[in-house]
């Protein structure tokens, strides 16, 4: 494959890439992306060196990977097996060097160190069980699982994984398969899918920060009290503080200046919390009128049941036997069932939340049905 690189002008500069946490992790990666990641100019591989390259993905610098598939090619060399593996999405080369225990050792030269005892400690015999455990756990065949983690090169213009970590993994049931899923999913919507950016340093960003700690102030209030409903009156005094806490604008030498009271300031916090958190699907009203309520979304038992119903009702149906439901018209049903109200950032979280339970499973990408 030919190596795609990034313009530098849209590259973050090298300095900065530490403030990233994906840049000393191993990023759990679709093999489709690793395959697709952009090339930094900055710091292009090495080679005559075994430098590591270092990639984009949405702007996060990563240069470490960590992939867990199907083996579905092999080929064994005097000091390295080198496996492709397939997640499903796309197959790429790992280059798995042998440990020494690989190195075949005439068990006799311990001898001279295991005299001792009937009974005692036998140094060759457990030498030899380690030895076959290891290379057991390292030695796979076709259509077995591997999980590897290790940095990730170019050469000979293919990309391909030089393996710091590899082994077997013991899958029966399919269950770390499953949970391995359910996690990258999880990676990629809160973090690698979020392109990388710096936090705002200047100080006239205080209102932002007052916002944001507002938001986290009434999520935190609601989930450690499992509030299943509240009126905005109800957590208008937490954000209390933040507004007691704001600088003074004007100074004893200068003249008062006009704007909004303390309450006209909370009162629009919380009008601005409450837009952000109904965005996120934290909360939303079920029934709009005068008297304004809102309902925290993952609280909610009668919305989680509702959604789970249909879902289990329209699985049945032949249109959605193979595939599953997919979330508008999950999110159409529920609207007509429940509440008109319902938004689909809100119906998200509830799917999220009967996946984490297991009430629920995702067939492809929005498609859900009954485990």
């Amino acid at each position: 494959m030919q190596a795609a690189t990034m313009d530098p002008a849209e590259e973050p500069p090298s300095m900065l890439w530490g403030l990233d946490p994906m840049f000393s992790a191993h990023a759990r990666l679709y093999v489709r992306d690793i395959l697709q990641m952009t090339e930094s100019i900055q710091v292009p591989g090495n080679d005559t060196y075994r430098n590591t390259s270092i990639y984009f993905y949405n702007l996060h610098p990563i240069y470490k990977v960590d992939v867990l598939g199907t083996v579905v090619y092999q080929r064994e060399r005097e000091d390295f097996f080198c496996y492709g593996v397939d997640d499903g999405t796309g197959v790429i080369n790992c280059l798995c060097w042998k440990k020494d225990l690989f190195k075949e050792e005439d068990p006799t030269t311990w001898g001279k160190h295991s005299d001792g005892a009937h009974g005692s400690f036998n140094l060759v015999a457990e030498m030899k069980k380690l030895r076959q455990a290891h290379q057991s756990r390292c030695r796979l065949e076709i259509g077995e699982l591997l999980r590897v983690r290790g940095p990730v090169k170019t050469s000979r213009q293919q990309r391909e994984i030089m393996a710091s970590t590899y082994y077997k993994v013991n899958d029966p049931v399919m269950a770390v398969q499953i949970e391995w899923m359910m996690e990258v999913h999880e990676l990629y919507r809160r973090c690698y899918d979020k392109p990388f950016q710096l936090q705002p340093t200047a100080t006239g960003d205080s209102a932002i920060s007052s916002l944001s700690k507002a938001t986290n102030i009434i999520k935190d209030f609601l989930k450690q009290n499992s509030v299943t409903r509240f009126r905005p009156y109800d957590v208008l005094d937490l954000l209390q503080p933040l507004i007691s806490s704001q600088p003074k604008a004007a100074s004893a030498a200068q003249e008062p200046v006009a704007g909004p009271s303390a309450c006209q300031q909370l009162r629009q916090l919380l009008k601005e919390v409450l837009k952000i958190l109904q965005d996120e699907g934290v909360v939303y009203r079920k029934v709009k009128s005068q008297d304004e309520v809102y309902n925290a979304t993952e609280q909610d038992k009668d919305l989680l049941i509702a959604v789970k119903d249909i879902i289990r009702e329209d699985s049945k149906r032949e249109k959605y036997a193979e595939k599953g439901c997919h979330i508008l018209h999950i999110l159409s049903a529920a609207r007509h069932r429940y509440s008109l109200n319902l938004s689909k950032a809100a119906l998200e979280l509830v799917l999220k939340s009967l996946e984490c339970n297991s009430d629920i499973v995702s067939t492809r990408d929005n498609y859900y049905t009954m485990f």
